[in-house]
């Protein structure tokens, strides 16, 4: 029922905020400001997205948790698309999200809510032992390697 709710309402969120925007400012400066919005969100996208993948690289190879950089990136992707999403409200939680205490606030009530839910432990390579996967090692061989026509898949070729 939540998210019925968050799809009917920011659609109407957004179409108020056009007519009231519009009708203050005019049709073409509406839509430069959605179209800049737009540029300026992915070009703020993509700086701290790259930021944020050296992060999670460099905590990955020194055997850190890379939950904080993960989560940050999460969030920075969520920015983006409401970022492209053309709309006034939208582009305000996007912009709201590509700062980094809005998104440790974001961080700290999803963990708090979602605590307990779930166990994911990350372990460092060097740190792993070799265990039986269960696979099995097989040799084979082609008994039927007959050259075929280009185009002939074999389902129908007729004996």
């Amino acid at each position: 029922m939540p998210l019925l709710l968050i799809f009917v309402a920011i659609p109407i969120i957004e179409i108020a905020l056009f007519i009231q925007v519009g009708g203050w400012l005019g049709l073409w400066p509406t839509l430069g400001i959605v179209v800049l919005t737009a540029v300026i969100g992915t070009y703020l996208l993509r700086l701290q997205g790259m930021a944020e993948l050296a992060k999670l690289q460099g905590s990955m190879s020194s055997g850190q948790s890379p939950v904080g950089p993960i989560a940050n990136g999460a969030l920075i992707l969520v920015a983006g698309v409401l970022l492209l999403t053309p709309g006034f409200f939208t582009d305000g939680v996007g912009f709201a999200l590509l700062t980094p205490p809005v998104r440790a606030v974001v961080i700290k009530w999803a963990t708090a809510k979602f605590a307990g839910r779930s166990n994911v432990v990350f372990t460092h390579p060097s740190q792993t032992q070799a265990r039986d996967s269960g696979a099995v090692d097989v040799d084979y061989v082609v008994l039927d390697d007959e050259p075929s026509e280009p185009g002939n898949s074999g389902w129908t070729k007729r004996d």
